[in-house]
C-alpha cells in the first residue's frame, strides 16, 4: 500500500482542525499546537453563547466579509448549511435563533462541540501535537520544539498554517509569528484591533451614574453607516452590538485624525418631525415624559448639548436625534473579539496557498480581512479550512 502523504497543520483553532478534519481519511495529518490542549479560542468564544453561524442568505452573508472577494468562493463551497450538516454528523445538533444566529442546540456546550472534533480526529488517526510551538519553515520542513525546548524535524508534503490573529492572547493567538514570516518576504500588515469597544472620555455626569447601564433601541453612526442595535456605558467607553459593526469606519477616521465622531440617535424610529409633533405647545421641562426618554438618556444629551441647544425644543430633539460622542480610540488589541491585519491577501492564492510557496497554505484569521460578529468569524474560518482541503485533496 502506497504511504500516504503527509499534512502538517499548525495550529488548533476553528480553521485548523476543519482542515484536519477533511483531510485525515486521506492523509496522515499532525496538529502541532503551542498551547496545552487545542481549541481554546472556541471554547472562550462559548463563554458569551456559541454563535457557531447565520442563516443570512448566500449574497448578504458574502458581503459582511471584506473584502468580500476574498472570502467568497470558500464562502460558497461551505456554508452556513454546509456547516451545520457537519456538525450534525459528529452528533452536534444546532438551532437557528430569533436574529438568524446559528446555536448548538440547548445542553450542548462549547466543550461538547471540541469533544466530538477531537474523537473524531482521534478515530481518524491525527497526531496532535500540543505544547509544541512552531520555530520555523522551509519549502518541505517545519522546526518544531516542544515544552522543554527540544527542537525537532517534521517533514511535509502539504503545510496549513491557522496560527490565529492577535486577540485574547490567553488563548494563544499573540500575533507573535508575523516576524518570521516577514523574513520570508511575505506581506504582513500591522494587527490592529476589530469588533471591540470605543474609548470616549466621559464627563463624570454620565460615567458617575451609568456606568454599566444599557441604551437600547437606538441607532449608531459612523462615516454614514447606521446600525441598530444596543450600547453599553463601560468606564472607559461604549462596548454593543451596535458599535462592532462600525469599529472599520472608526479606524478609518482615527487613522487620518485623533479623534472620531460617533452619532446616536435615540429615537430611531421617529421623524423629528413626529417628535416635534409630541412637543406643540411644551416645553424643556416636558422632555423626558412626553418623548419617553431614560434617565440616561437625558444625562447623555444633558452632558452634550449646549445650554441653548437644550432649552430650543427644536435643536434638543436635532440633538436627540443626532447626538454627535467624540471617540477618542480603540479598546487594545488583547480586549478585541477579532483583529484584521496579518498576511495580507494579496500574498496568497484565490486558494489560500502562499504565491512565494504553493504547497503552503495560510487561513482563519492570520489573514487580513473583516467580518463583524454574529457568527460570520467562525464561519469563514470552517469554510476556508474545508476550502483548502478540497484543494490539496484534488491535487493529490
Amino acid at each position: 500500500m502506497k504511504n500516504k502523504k503527509t499534512v502538517i497543520v499548525v495550529g488548533g483553532g476553528a480553521a485548523g482542525l476543519m482542515t484536519a478534519m477533511q483531510l485525515s481519511p486521506k492523509f496522515k495529518i499532525i496538529i502541532i499546537e503551542k498551547e496545552k490542549s487545542i481549541g481554546r479560542k472556541l471554547l472562550v468564544a462559548g463563554k458569551g453563547g456559541f454563535n457557531l453561524s447565520n442563516n443570512c442568505s448566500l449574497e448578504p452573508f458574502i458581503s459582511k466579509y471584506t473584502p468580500s472577494s476574498f472570502l467568497e468562493q470558500s464562502i460558497k463551497l461551505f456554508s452556513s448549511n454546509d456547516l451545520q450538516l457537519f456538525l450534525a454528523s459528529l452528533g452536534i445538533e444546532t438551532y437557528v435563533g430569533s436574529s438568524g444566529r446559528i446555536f448548538p442546540k440547548e445542553g450542548i456546550k462549547p466543550n461538547d462541540v471540541l469533544k466530538a472534533f477531537k474523537t473524531q480526529l482521534s478515530k481518524n488517526g491525527v497526531q496532535i501535537k500540543v505544547n509544541h510551538k512552531f520555530i520555523s519553515y522551509s519549502k518541505n520542513e517545519l522546526i518544531v520544539a516542544n515544552s522543554n525546548n527540544v527542537k525537532a524535524s517534521l517533514f511535509f508534503d502539504y503545510c496549513v498554517f491557522a496560527l490565529g490573529g492577535a486577540s485574547w492572547s490567553k488563548t494563544g493567538s499573540d500575533g507573535k509569528w508575523t516576524a518570521l514570516f516577514q523574513t520570508k518576504n511575505i506581506n504582513v500588515i500591522p494587527f490592529q484591533a476589530s469588533n471591540c469597544g470605543v474609548n470616549i472620555d466621559w464627563k463624570a455626569s454620565v460615567l458617575n451614574h451609568y456606568e454599566g447601564k444599557p441604551l437600547k433601541n437606538i441607532s449608531f453612526t459612523v462615516e454614514g453607516k447606521t446600525i441598530k442595535g444596543e450600547g453599553l456605558i463601560t468606564s472607559y467607553g461604549m462596548e454593543g452590538n451596535a458599535i462592532y459593526p462600525l469599529i472599520g469606519n472608526v479606524r478609518d477616521l482615527l487613522h487620518a485624525s485623533s479623534h472620531a465622531q460617533l452619532f446616536i440617535d435615540l429615537k430611531p424610529n421617529n421623524t423629528h418631525k413626529d417628535l416635534m409633533l409630541k412637543m406643540k405647545g411644551k416645553s424643556f421641562k416636558d422632555y423626558k415624559k412626553t418623548l419617553n426618554l431614560s434617565s440616561l438618556d437625558m444625562a447623555l444629551l444633558k452632558a452634550y448639548t449646549s445650554k441653548q441647544d437644550y432649552l430650543n425644543v427644536n435643536t434638543f430633539i436635532s440633538c436627540l436625534k443626532k447626538l454627535e460622542l467624540p471617540i477618542i480610540g480603540l479598546r487594545p488589541l488583547d480586549e478585541a473579539i477579532s483583529t484584521v491585519g496579518g498576511i495580507s491577501t494579496t500574498a496568497v492564492n484565490s486558494d489560500f496557498s502562499l504565491k512565494n510557496n504553493p504547497n503552503i497554505f495560510s487561513i482563519g484569521e492570520m489573514l487580513d480581512w473583516d467580518a463583524p460578529t454574529g457568527g460570520y468569524l467562525l464561519q469563514a474560518c470552517f469554510s476556508m479550512g474545508y476550502s483548502v482541503a478540497n484543494t490539496i485533496n484534488k491535487n493529490s
